[in-house]
């Protein structure tokens, strides 16, 4: 009777969405540009529209708005996003592509029989549904965690819950993200936070707020996941 592996140790791996695996920048600046310019305002700059991803939405409009903008600005420019992304997102011109080397990391990772995958996003779940569905990686990620149902990052609630799900301990958990909104998360839950260079924060921004591990490609995750979790087990044959 052939031996099954044994492996003491489940390693639960969080990716951000926007700016990590998905570049979605152009539909993000597309829809805030809709909504504000829906409601009269003042088109934000590109750069600052970039800063605020990973919020959740509300705060993140908030971000954009001027300081003393009352809650029914907010809630109407954020209704206004909302509708625009979902035109836009019908649009082929506007699809959100995966970065390169992140479909095979994706799958590469949860081929392995002691790591679970997850994602934290201030992306709606419907957002993700359809974002996941589209690129057939579903199955691939054990939990799910939206802005749907936590505050808005930086605080640890995404990670705690994905973390409690997955049954994961905080010293083999770990957060990979593009914005210093993730590496402050990371940091609150106690977990390790690895940033990516590729995403819409600058390097020097991430490791500020305390990242402590940079990436620069895609496909360097895995070995870098493989350093920082003690190895993960490769997928292998069994007889």
């Amino acid at each position: 009777m052939p031996v099954q592996p044994i492996y003491p140790r489940m390693h639960l791996i969080i990716f951000d969405c926007d700016g990590t695996l998905v570049d979605s920048q152009h539909i993000i600046v597309a829809a805030m540009t809709r909504a504000f310019h829906a409601n009269g305002l003042e088109l934000p700059m590109r750069d600052d529209i970039l800063s605020i991803v990973g919020l959740s939405l509300p705060l993140a409009v908030a971000r954009l708005l001027p300081e003393d903008a009352d809650p029914g600005l907010v809630a109407r420019v954020s209704e206004a996003y909302r509708q625009a992304f979902f035109e836009l997102r019908q649009d082929p011109c506007h699809q959100e592509p995966m970065f390169p080397g992140a479909l095979d990391t994706i799958r590469e990772l949860s081929s392995r029989p002691n790591v679970l995958l997850g994602v934290a996003t201030g992306k709606s779940r419907r957002g993700v549904k359809a974002l996941f569905e589209r690129f057939g990686i579903s199955d691939h990620f054990f939990t799910i965690q939206t802005a749907d149902t936590h505050p808005s990052k930086p605080h640890p609630s995404m990670i705690l819950q994905a973390m409690a799900e997955a049954g994961a301990e905080a010293e083999n958990t770990v957060m990979i993200g593009d914005t210093t909104y993730d590496i402050e998360m990371a940091r609150a839950a106690r977990v390790g936070a690895i940033g990516v260079s590729w995403g819409y924060h600058p390097v020097v921004a991430l490791e500020a707020a305390g990242a402590h591990l940079i990436v620069e490609r895609c496909q360097d995750l895995v070995g870098a996941l493989d350093g920082r979790l003690g190895a993960t087990e490769p997928s292998r044959e069994r007889d």
